[in-house]
């Protein structure tokens, strides 16, 4: 079967389910979308991953990870998302070692957070990405789907864009930039990364 490569597109949460993230996954050479499902910690461990201004000041499970495969030279050389069973996403670690190569079980979050880490390919097989892959239209309307799968059901119920509450967007808005880089930085020191993350969303607005 052939691997199709993807790419992160972007994490986005639900108001209305506590602790749901949807990690959307975007295939390199196409227009279809991957929507999968994770945890609270996987999603702020992969966003902070991808925001490189964010620098924890201890390391992450995942920045573990990678701390300890660097110290006995093991690298992920890839990740592919190769089975879908009841809308539940199964991936594997493509790893070497002294040139051999090792296959690793994985939760597909954990398997995405690290290959960021690693900066190592994220692919999936033509048909996972026939069966469980989206279209959309404007960033919201879903034109394609297999709603056969739990896994789009589930997307259904999240938002594509993290929306911030009126109170929070008003509060970031009438503070300076470098007000908002010290709470930043305050953020970041207390590991509250998803206030972090949408403080560092206003400087970019900026």
């Amino acid at each position: 079967m052939s691997l199709i490569r993807l790419k992160i597109k972007g994490i986005s949460y639900s108001q209305t389910q506590s602790g749901a993230y949807a990690l959307i996954l975007s295939e390199v050479d196409g227009k279809r979308k991957l929507p999968i499902v994770i945890g609270a910690f996987e999603a702020q461990s992969i966003a902070i991953a991808l925001e490189k201004e964010i620098q924890p000041p201890r390391p992450l499970t995942h920045d573990l990870f990678k701390n300890f495969s660097d110290r006995f030279d093991i690298v992920v050389k890839q990740v592919i998302i190769h089975k879908l069973v009841d809308g539940v996403f199964y991936a594997s670690l493509i790893c070497e070692r002294d040139k051999i190569e090792e296959v690793i079980d994985a939760r597909t979050s954990d398997a995405i957070a690290l290959s960021l880490r690693f900066s190592a390919p994220i692919f999936t097989y033509k048909n996972i990405l026939e069966k469980a892959g989206i279209i959309l239209k404007n960033d919201h309307e879903k034109v394609e789907s297999d709603a056969s799968t739990k896994e789009s059901l589930l997307f259904d119920d999240l938002e594509l864009e993290a929306e911030e509450t009126e109170t929070e967007k008003d509060s970031h808005q009438h503070r300076s930039i470098d007000q908002l880089r010290e709470l930043l930085t305050k953020a970041v020191g207390n590991e509250d990364y998803e206030t972090a993350a949408k403080i560092r969303d206003e400087i970019s607005k900026r």
